[in-house]
């Protein structure tokens, strides 16, 4: 018979090496040795091999790294085929004063007059109304109730944290006047000026992203046959307007050609009226019906998606960007920033308006004046403008251009200084959660030069570590936004250290000492138990718990073990145990509002679904695998899982894995072996 543990796995004592930049880390080396040969065992050997192989392919396949397929944004892609219209005459004269017919680029000084103007402001929370458009199919009631909970979730957080001066009575929004009128009165001596003076026949309605606007929401259609004649013909009647509306958001549910384009896109949106302040009123946004009907279908994801496409929506935008103004001296006077966004020394674009800049000092612990914050060059346009975050340097905000799983992304300080800059709202700053992405680092941080060698938030290699808020297990990745630079991104399967199922799908706990729940956390580690024959745990993320002492300053507790003080920034050993646990720095007990959801999921759909989700909350440490790269998902236990997957992977891989290993060197088996045997499950 031949075994497994013919071939010993080991690893070599650990070390904690320095890290430029400050902060250190942990390493290990690997060695892979084999019995001795001798020449009779040549075809044992073999077979060892070949075994070794099909079982690192097995345990490899298992802790893939996640690439979900989803939270794409193409929102810059779509706005820019959006006809902008202006907005309705009665908002703009509420809204206007005779000075704002000048604005400049230059800014007065500062009046205790123009601070009482501004605290006079009649500023109230926007006031968001969601509108089903007629073209809108049926929906089921489990796909009405999905997409009413996370539209009205996203809606709620937004309102608590933008202000705006409210549109008095009824919103009413504007026709395009190049649509309806085939002739316009263009002589400026004439009484009727710049009115219709011919209708276009084939005018039928308003539209946005094949969205029809209802006539009750829209302005009258007037045309002026005569150009000194007062009284003109009506093509339209005005509408009713929408009561209580400082935002129009029509959600539109459909599997549209973007949607089955693109499999990670869940929504997209774009806005299509403005006022004279080019502050937006109404836009659509799609939701990708397949996406919303799918199994894998969470609450937390499509919430952030819609908070996503409305913080775009709203402002963030780089259409918008030029008609940012500066509304801080009072209310009467606002003054257009100019360009807020430009290239720095590296090539890449910045956006450099007042609040970003001073966010970014804070949050960089820089002093330059110059500091903005970079938007990304991977979905850049013209000029190299983009609306979204760099995620080198905003990794984790929640307008970056790809979104990770909900527990991850912040509602984050720059995001809300960009909207504040606007100058369309007032922003509840208080209210941002803390971007733990790049605190303290230095006006260098995001940059491509420095993400190799300078700081611990970024990783290089294959290394399986920690995401860096440290809710999950890590490896260490990169992607298309990161430009070449790696951070540890959540493994495939069962890498939240706070979900208390995932113990017992981990394979590792009895031999490392982990524990999953609450208050786990991933820990940088090697222990494994002195009482077991095993030869030691590769360097890597492991959960165990962790209670706060202050800011900074924890204890950890492993399985069998008393709580044990855990100094930020050191290593600790544990009785009985071999190996050593890092001790994070400033990432642990340092923010208040950083904490794993508190609740599970919540169901929704079909008596048959719902049973379905009762089955896998029961068993939610399973390892799911999207075998079809379509919508079938197989959800089994990790008991069974092992068995059947490595023997499906045989069945599929031998013929391959035969031939490379008679066509390749032994070297070439043994590189093979080596890397996804990181972290090694039998222990027997």
């Amino acid at each position: 018979m031949i075994h497994l543990e013919d071939i010993n796995v080991s690893s070599s004592c650990p070390t904690i090496e320095e890290r430029k930049g400050g902060g250190t880390s942990l390493r290990c080396t690997r060695r892979i040795s084999g019995r001795k040969k001798s020449v009779n065992d040549g075809q044992e050997d073999d077979a060892v091999l070949m075994m070794a192989f099909l079982h690192c392919v097995c345990i490899g396949i298992l802790l893939l790294p996640w690439f979900p397929s989803w939270g794409k944004c193409i929102f810059d892609n779509v706005q820019t085929s959006i006809k902008v219209v202006s907005s309705p005459k009665q908002h703009n004269l509420a809204h206007r004063s005779s000075s704002e017919t000048t604005l400049s680029n230059q800014r007065p000084q500062r009046s205790k007059r123009a601070d009482r103007n501004k605290e006079s402001l009649d500023l109230q929370p926007i006031r968001i109304k969601t509108w089903i458009p007629k073209e809108n199919p049926v929906l089921s009631d489990y796909e009405s109730e999905r997409l009413m909970a996370a539209v009205h979730e996203a809606v709620s957080k937004v309102s608590s944290l933008l202000s705006v001066r409210r549109v008095p009575d009824r919103l009413l929004l504007n026709r395009d006047m190049n649509k309806y009128c085939k002739f316009i009165w263009r002589n400026s001596s004439t009484l009727n000026f710049m009115k219709c003076g011919r209708a276009n026949e084939n005018y039928i309605s308003e539209s946005c992203l094949d969205v029809t606007i209802p006539d009750e929401h829209l302005n009258g259609c007037f045309v002026y046959p005569h150009p000194d004649h007062p009284i003109p013909r009506v093509l339209s009647p005005e509408g009713v307007g929408v009561p209580d509306t400082d935002f129009l958001l029509y959600v539109f549910t459909h599997n549209t050609d973007k949607c089955q384009a693109e499999s990670s896109v869940l929504a997209y949106a774009a806005y299509c009226q403005t006022d004279s302040w080019g502050r937006p009123l109404a836009g659509v946004m799609v939701i990708c019906r397949e996406q919303l009907s799918m199994e894998r279908y969470t609450h937390g994801h499509f919430v952030q998606t819609v908070l996503h496409e409305l913080f775009h929506v709203l402002g963030f935008s780089k259409e918008l960007y030029s008609r940012w103004r500066d509304c801080s001296f009072s209310s009467q006077n606002c003054w257009f920033h100019g360009h807020v966004t430009s290239t720095d020394e590296t090539g890449q674009v910045r956006l450099y308006s007042p609040t970003v800049i001073s966010t970014m000092q804070k949050h960089l612990n820089a002093t330059q004046t110059d500091l903005g914050a970079l938007l990304e060059n991977k979905d850049a346009g013209s000029g190299g403008v983009s609306s979204h975050w760099e995620a080198r340097m905003l990794q984790g905000s929640i307008m970056t251009a790809s979104l990770a799983e909900p527990s991850l992304v912040r509602i984050d300080p720059v995001t809300l200084a960009a909207l504040q800059d606007t100058g369309w709202y007032s922003v509840n700053l208080s209210r941002a959660q803390s971007l733990v992405w790049g605190e303290g680092e230095g006006r260098q941080f995001g940059s491509i030069s420095s993400c190799h060698n300078s700081s611990t938030f970024f990783c290089t290699g294959s290394e399986l570590g920690c995401h860096y808020l440290h809710l999950h297990k890590g490896e260490c990745l990169t992607d298309q936004y990161l430009d070449g630079c790696y951070v540890f991104k959540p493994l495939a399967n069962a890498s939240e250290c706070w979900i208390e199922e995932n113990g017992s799908s981990s394979g590792l706990d009895k031999c490392s000492g982990e524990i999953f729940g609450s208050d786990s956390r991933c820990f940088i580690s090697n222990l494994t138990r002195k009482s077991h024959s095993f030869p030691g745990l590769p360097v890597a993320g492991y959960c165990y718990r962790h209670r706060c002492d202050g800011i900074n300053r924890y204890q950890v507790q492993v399985m069998d073990s008393d709580w044990l003080d855990c100094p930020a920034g050191k290593s600790i050993k544990v009785p009985g145990y071999q190996g050593l646990i890092f001790c994070p720095n400033k990432r642990l007990c340092q923010y208040s509002d950083l904490a794993p959801p508190t609740f599970r999921q919540k169901s929704f759909g079909t008596c048959k679904e719902r049973d379905h989700d009762k089955k896998e909350a029961i068993s939610h440490g399973r390892l799911t695998f999207d075998l079809t790269s379509l919508s079938t998902v197989a959800v089994v236990t990790a008991e069974i899982l092992m068995p059947v997957l490595c023997l499906s992977v045989a069945f599929t891989l031998v013929p391959a894995a035969m031939f490379i290993y008679w066509k390749c060197s032994s070297a070439r088996v043994h590189a093979a072996v080596q890397a996804p045997c990181r972290l090694q499950i039998v222990t027997t």
